[in-house]
């Protein structure tokens, strides 16, 4: 297994996926054998992070390895601390990790304070109350723990370095022995004594004596004895003597130790490797902040790096030129960061050289002349690189000066801007970025010394729009700058002549697309119509960067205001004040109602209006309910039978809406099951003469169990929406019945008909083949009511007395055929546990004797469906009835019975 494991391992540094194998290597941590243990450690450490899932099963064996007597074990749990703690499992091991500070062995200790520092970056208000174990470890006896209790120290130190000034005398201490070689010949490296050491403490008292004075003068003596032992032959040698340049250049400064950096540079200038001479550059940009003229004694050596073919130098180079450049020596480094723009295809260097270049100009440009064409080099070469900031601090250096009370400088510096520019304007291709500032220069300034007049420079300005027709910034621009001068023109009052090219251009941008520049035209055909005050006061001259003051308040409508209180009008009413009115959000979600409205409905419906049967007389009903009417049906066999297709199914067809009216309950109490025992789902139902269709769960009875489910347990929006995306979308054909009648169904055994059959009737033709699988059926078992089923003979009452009138007008031609005798049995099925759980009123309803509609001379018989259990009364008083109908049984029909008898 370890051999696999370290198989493993290269497996996952090829880049493949080996997550396979990461329980091995978690149980290879608890092995009692140290190599198998230390490879688990190993691999776990390489497969997992702190935040892996099996990072719990090896918490409980690091604490227990923490506690082993070999300090081998100790130290692969201390490496797997390292790496694989995170910050809620520190407490875990924290108490363990502080008492391995004290361990016999320095290598435990070392790895001790590696693990403290680490929980330190994690998390540093836990370790918080153990900084004086830092100190602590500090005076050890090993120096390799001394050495890692630097590293923690450092990231304290660099937080707060105010509580560890009382430090330096110690650091100093320990770095003199270091330089003295006072440490064993084991922590030499390429003859340098513990450079490691030396380079981090350096890095500390470069924090401890920035800015004290008092601090940095422990310091010299030491930092002077490195500069002058350290051996400049080696590379480690020269990262130490890199080291002191930068401790020197944060401290204090110190003369003697300024020229001993400065000599150091010098030697990394002149050396031929690139990488000694990015150290003297980078070097030199870190003095250069304290002394000046240390750079220019190396001037020519940073030119020569300039051209060297080194990129990496080359930028180094010009990061020092940025920091060295001053009114001196501003055109020379300027113009070579220019030539050395166009030399280059890093488009963001490019774009970074051009942004220092800007800001080199503005600072030290020896005149306006230099300024503007140094300007005009960096957006030519640099193009729509060049960030628009860059443009907008332009036009406002242009538009506010040099902030000198000199207004001749800055009209001269205005004057220079336009001359260039009309100049540039002939070139072929310019950037956009740069036509946009020459657009609003030419705008603001390009007749303000009286040197070109306005139908000029317009006329400048319509060939750029026309030239750049596809750039609509620089469009918007040329028309914002049109409108300013014919504005200036106005104010002083000359008379505004449009040139031919303009009027058209005008034109143009009246009928455009660009919401932006129809609206720029307008208001530039609004403003040549407006007197010589209006103009001035709308666009006044040179105010470009004067600030604009907002009332807010719009304090200047309160007279117009009060006018119209005086007058009747309302006062305004803050939205947050109103009651009782219209709110903005309402109007939302009425529009997000109106969305909604034409897809599914997740929310719950409203509860339907009982309907109280029983109390209403017979004669009332006459004009409400609806009869069915029969079709002729086509034989499909050789039996022909006549169908009712139910009024409620069409107009349920037209609804769009999600009706839960008759959609069995799967959630909660079980409501419905259909029964399963017969093999027929469909029954037929003879009245007058009419052959109906009714299933043995008809729709008028899923709606009375599902109407009583409903009353007692709402059904949720998540259970609405579940059910939308189970069937696909809303139902068309289960709608409540107003009048209480039931909604017909054609069985598998009718004939197909004229009317298109809805999907409740295609779905019971194959019900009546195989029965199909329920969809919500989540395995629940089937309730079978145990409660006492409601007396028969109470229900059969309401049937028997009004038999005797309804058999003589029964009509055996409307009915079906009928062969077999009828098996009595299976006449019965079984109703759900919900059941006998319905309204009063209903059952009161479904008690009465049944109604009868005059209409047409047929009788119609409501009869409410009760299921009962095998019973050899119920059968003899059934069979009765049926010889008093006089029909025939047969057992092509049994189902006819079922729903005549109830």
């Amino acid at each position: 297994m370890k051999e696999y494991i370290i198989r493993l391992v290269y497996v996952e540094m090829l880049g493949h996926d080996a997550s396979f194998g990461y329980i091995h290597a978690v149980k290879m941590i608890h092995d009692d054998s140290l190599l198998v243990k230390r490879t688990g450690y190993l691999a776990v450490t390489l497969f997992l992070n702190e935040d892996h899932d099996l990072i719990i099963l090896i918490v409980n064996t690091i604490q227990k390895d923490l506690k082993s007597d070999n300090y081998l074990v100790v130290c692969a749990a201390l490496n797997a601390v390292c790496k694989l703690i995170n910050e809620e499992t520190i407490p875990a091991v924290l108490p363990q990790i502080v008492e391995l500070l004290a361990h016999p062995k320095e290598a435990v200790r070392k790895k001790a304070i590696m693990a403290l520092h680490r929980f330190y970056q994690k998390s540093s208000s836990s370790v918080s109350h153990l900084v004086s174990n830092f100190r602590k470890r500090l005076c050890d006896n090993d120096p390799g723990v001394m050495g890692a209790t630097l590293c923690p120290l450092f990231d304290l130190i660099t937080n707060d370095v105010n509580s560890y000034k009382d430090l330096v005398i110690s650091f100093v201490s320990i770095l003199k022995q270091v330089a003295e070689r006072r440490l064993p010949k084991a922590y030499d490296y390429h003859q340098m004594p513990a450079p490691f050491i030396q380079i981090k403490l350096l890095k500390i008292l470069a924090l401890l004596g920035s800015s004290d004075k008092q601090a940095s003068e422990n310091m010299y003596t030491v930092v002077g004895d490195i500069f002058r032992k350290c051996d400049s032959s080696s590379n480690i040698g020269n990262a130490v003597l890199y080291e002191c340049i930068c401790c020197v250049s944060s401290i204090y400064p110190n003369h003697k130790l300024l020229e001993s950096a400065a000599d150091a540079i010098s030697r990394f200038l002149k050396s031929d490797s690139h990488n000694l001479k990015y150290m003297g550059i980078d070097a030199l940009g870190r003095l250069i902040k304290i002394s000046p003229e240390i750079a220019e004694q190396h001037q020519l050596a940073v030119i020569d790096c300039l051209e060297d073919p080194d990129d990496t130098l080359k930028r180094k180079t010009f990061e020092l030129l940025y920091k060295m450049t001053k009114s001196t020596n501003v055109e020379v480094i300027v113009d070579r960061m220019i030539d050395y723009m166009n030399s280059i295809n890093d488009n963001h260097y490019k774009t970074e050289i051009a942004s220092r270049c800007v800001e080199l100009a503005e600072q030290f440009a020896p005149s306006n002349q230099w300024f503007i064409q140094t300007m005009n080099k960096v957006f030519e070469h640099a193009g729509d690189l060049v960030n628009i900031k860059v443009a907008h601090n332009l036009m406002r250096l242009i538009a506010e000066g040099f902030g000198e009370d000199d207004d001749t400088a800055d009209s001269q510096l205005r004057s220079s801007a336009v001359e260039s520019y009309l100049h540039i304007l002939g070139e072929p291709k310019l950037p956009s970025v740069f036509l946009q500032v020459i657009c609003w220069v030419l705008g603001e300034y390009g007749t303000a010394d009286g040197k070109y007049s306005a139908s000029y420079i317009t006329g400048k300005l319509c060939d750029v729009a026309e030239a750049y027709s596809n750039d609509e910034t620089v469009k918007a621009y040329a028309v914002t700058a049109l409108m300013k001068i014919y504005a200036f023109e106005i104010a002083a009052g000359r008379k505004v002549d449009m040139l031919p090219e303009c009027h058209s251009l005008m034109e143009e941008f009246l009928a455009s697309h660009s919401t932006d520049l129809q609206q720029r035209a307008y208001e530039l055909q609004a403003v040549i119509g407006l007197d010589a005050h209006a103009v001035e006061s709308i666009l006044p001259s040179d105010a470009s960067c004067e600030d604009i003051e907002v009332d807010k308040a719009l304090s200047f409508l309160n007279d117009y205001i009060q006018e119209s209180i005086e007058k009747g009008a309302q006062p305004y009413i803050p939205e947050s004040e109103r009651t009782g009115m219209l709110n903005i959000s309402n109007f939302r979600n009425q529009d997000h109602h109106e969305a909604s409205s034409h897809g599914l409905r997740f929310e719950a419906y409203e509860l339907p209006k009982q309907t109280v049967q029983a109390r209403i007389p017979p004669a009332s009903l006459a004009s409400t309910e609806l009869v069915p009417v029969p079709e002729a049906m086509y034989p499909r066999e050789s039996y022909q039978t006549t169908t009712v297709p139910s009024v409620s199914s069409d107009a349920a067809s037209t609804e769009l809406k999600l009706r839960l009216d008759g959609v069995q309950k799967r959630w909660g109490r079980q409501t419905h099951f259909p029964s399963t025992s017969t093999s027929n789902s469909t029954s037929l139902k003879t009245v007058n003469g009419i052959t109906q269709v009714d299933g043995s769960n008809t729709a008028n009875s899923r709606t009375r169990e599902t109407y009583d489910s409903r009353k007692q347990v709402e059904i949720s929006p998540e259970k609405q929406k579940l059910a939308a995306s189970l069937f696909g979308g809303p139902s068309k054909t289960e709608k409540k019945s107003a009048t209480g009648h039931k909604s017909s169904k054609p069985s598998s055994h009718m004939v197909k008909s004229h009317a298109p059959k809805s999907s409740m009737e295609v779905a019971s033709e194959k019900t009546s083949v195989q029965q199909p699988p329920d969809l919500l059926d989540f395995g629940e078992p089937t309730v079978k009511s145990t409660a006492p089923s409601l007396d028969p003979f109470k229900d059969l009452e309401g049937l028997l007395e009004p038999t005797t009138q309804v058999s003589s007008a029964v009509n055996h031609s409307s009915t079906a055929a009928v062969t077999k005798s009828p098996d009595i049995m299976g006449l019965y099925t079984e109703t759900t546990a919900g059941a006998h759980h319905k309204d009063s009123d209903i059952l009161s309803g479904l008690s009465k004797p049944p109604m009868t509609n005059m209409v047409g001379g047929t009788t119609t018989m409501q009869v409410a469906q009760s299921s009962k259990g095998p019973n050899l009364k119920d059968s003899l008083e059934k069979d009765a009835l049926v010889r008093q109908i006089g029909v025939t049984p047969s057992s092509q029909n049994p189902n006819l019975f079922k729903d005549i008898l109830g």
